[in-house]
């Protein structure tokens, strides 16, 4: 029987283990996982105001971790270190994702204009420069708007989900005009359901999108 590939899920933040799991059980449910949270990352990032090189070298040590330890593959899920995250994945001799890359394809895919509804705001500049990025790739003429959803990351926090999932869906129910909608960071992702139940505009998550990624990598 052909062994599953092992892929290291590496975390800045306790709130993106569920989504990605939930991501993982549906669409790989043979796919072994191992969890690598190292939560202080997010509050550093939030702190410095930039992904420093200091900051590089510790996301380059966790993903020499996870291939240390036999994975396959790597993903990170926090989306506030595209470029380091780039770097290590330049180093390493398996894939290493950015959280947003899967995500961030399909959704050019999709047609010419993607709203981006967001709730950690360091994480805005550096993920609408790695959608230019792959638009440069997939579509030159590709457009992103981002969406600020004020108090979401702060609910799902403190373990209300479901006040995090009505404000990112009230934010979604007031865009029009675009060809998808994406939810910005893994902890986002447990919106999913209720923002496609007040649009008509395709919606798409970074778990669902860099799980399907993975198994056409590695399946």
């Amino acid at each position: 029987m052909t062994k599953e590939p092992r892929i290291a899920l590496i975390h800045a933040t306790p709130i993106a283990i569920d989504p990605i799991r939930i991501a993982f059980d549906a669409a790989w449910p043979g796919a072994e996982r191992v969890n690598i949270l190292e939560d202080s990352l997010s509050p550093d990032r939030a702190r410095d105001g930039a992904v420093t090189d200091e900051m590089a070298d510790r996301i380059l040590a966790l993903a020499r971790y996870a291939r240390m330890i036999g994975s396959d593959a790597a993903l990170f899920t926090c989306s506030s270190f595209g470029s380091a995250i780039e770097q290590a994945a330049s180093i390493l001799d398996i894939p290493v994702l950015k959280p947003n890359e899967a995500m961030f394809e399909a959704a050019i895919r999709k047609g010419g204009r993607t709203a981006m509804l967001y709730t950690f705001p360091p994480a805005r500049d550096g993920m609408e420069s790695e959608f230019r990025e792959e638009a440069a790739r997939v579509d030159p003429s590709a457009e992103i708007e981002s969406f600020f959803v004020e108090g979401a990351i702060e609910a799902v926090r403190a373990g209300d989900e479901a006040t995090h999932n009505r404000l990112v869906a009230e934010a979604a129910a007031r865009i029009e005009a675009f060809d998808a909608i994406t939810l910005a960071h893994f902890s986002t992702a447990r919106a999913l359901h209720a923002v496609q139940a007040v649009t008509t505009i395709p919606v798409l998550t970074s778990p669902d999108a860099a799980v399907a990624k993975l198994r056409r990598l590695l399946g």
